[in-house]
């Protein structure tokens, strides 16, 4: 089969931190004691005595004068009040399970179920849409029989080039339903040993999918089987086309 068509496309600042110093000298002041010559002493109250001087110089000392100790003032002490109550931290969120990756080139075996089929061909321009109707064609055969599916719709692709494929829709079931139209049988779907690689998002981007199977069967040296077979895990008719999960089947020779 021709699957080219399928191929496209801690920076933490370091404040430093400088230890200023700051340095205070005091330097002594020199002073006399005034006289009035001929005159008596006055009387007076015998002053305190200053402290004495630090002396400035070997054998000279000089008085100086007295200076009163600055008084502090005590703090005012704060007003008594009630603690606010303390806010509960929530919990963190438990741990959401962990996504796995999907399965790429999986070896499995296939087992055929039984299937209501349509035929149908379309271009690659109009491609998602056709099979939209195809799908919509068996639904509603079995919905008007009150036949439930039994399993995933599929599509197995029976021939592809570049302007377009045909196709085997197909819708497994239980029960064989009755009246069917003339376009419509009644079938097996494939069996067999095939890799398995799953597709997320629209069907436009499958080109990045089987892009990646090409490669992944030149790597492993497989030679496939001129079919393909895709899975619609989602329901198509109900799901967003960008939120699709195609699981998609490549059979071995």
């Amino acid at each position: 089969m021709n699957l080219s068509r399928f191929s496209r496309l801690a920076l933490v600042a370091l404040i430093p931190t400088a230890a200023l110093s700051l340095g205070l000298g005091m330097g002594g002041l020199d002073g006399a004691l005034a006289q009035s010559p001929a005159a008596p002493p006055a009387a007076s109250t015998p002053a305190t005595p200053a402290p004495s001087p630090t002396p400035t110089s070997p054998g000279l000392t000089s008085p100086g004068p007295a200076t009163a100790s600055p008084t502090t003032a005590s703090p005012a002490s704060p007003s008594p009040t009630s603690p606010s109550p303390k806010a509960e931290t929530p919990p963190p969120p438990a741990p959401g399970p962990v996504q796995t990756a999907d399965p790429f080139g999986e070896q499995i075996a296939l087992t055929p179920k039984t299937v209501v089929i349509v035929k149908g061909s379309a271009n690659w321009d109009a491609a998602f849409e056709t099979l939209l109707e195809s799908f919509k064609l068996l639904s509603a055969a079995l919905d008007k029989q009150g036949i439930k599916s039994a399993g995933n719709p599929m599509i197995v692709y029976t021939s592809t080039d570049d302007t377009g494929f045909t196709y085997l829709a197909e819708i497994p079931v239980d029960q064989e339903p009755k009246n069917l139209s003339k376009t419509m049988s009644m079938g097996k779907s494939p069996d067999g040993k095939a890799l398995k690689f799953v597709h997320r998002g629209s069907y436009d981007n499958m080109d990045n999918t089987y892009e990646a199977i090409t490669n992944h069967l030149d790597d492993k040296k497989l030679e496939a089987k001129d079919t393909f077979i895709e899975e619609y895990i989602t329901d198509p008719l109900k799901t967003a086309e960008d939120k699709l999960v195609i699981n998609v089947y490549v059979p071995l020779k």
